[in-house]
């Protein structure tokens, strides 16, 4: 995907029962999860040469308990996360297939380990 011009992304940083809701709400699953993504599809914004890909939902509480038990520092899993939401906006996926989770992990490790 060749991209010109402008980005925009919105990061949100919600409590457990909130990423919770919004995962039953719109994926009808029952249960809280670490990162939620929702790709946007047309905006306003393109007028102005900024394409708005949509919005990324982090639960901290369970970011904060998943860095600890992963001995890592809250910012390292705050950036992992922000980069597998993004890249679920970009259109990948890894629930589906076993082939394309790992297309998008390894992607998902080359992008991190860039910044």
């Amino acid at each position: 995907m060749k991209i010109k011009g402008s980005l925009e992304v919105s990061v949100n940083l919600i409590g457990e029962l909130k990423i919770r809701e919004l995962n039953r709400k719109f994926l009808k699953k029952n249960k809280t999860t670490d990162v939620l993504s929702f790709p946007l599809k047309e905006s306003g914004l393109k007028k102005y040469g900024i394409l708005p890909l949509g919005d990324i939902f982090i639960c901290l509480p369970l970011s904060k308990k998943e860095a600890f038990r992963e001995k890592i520092s809250l910012r390292t899993k705050l950036g992992r996360l922000t980069i597998h939401g993004f890249l679920h906006l970009l259109g990948f996926d890894h629930e589906n297939s076993e082939k394309k989770a790992e297309e998008m992990f390894k992607l998902e490790d080359r992008i991190f380990s860039k910044l």
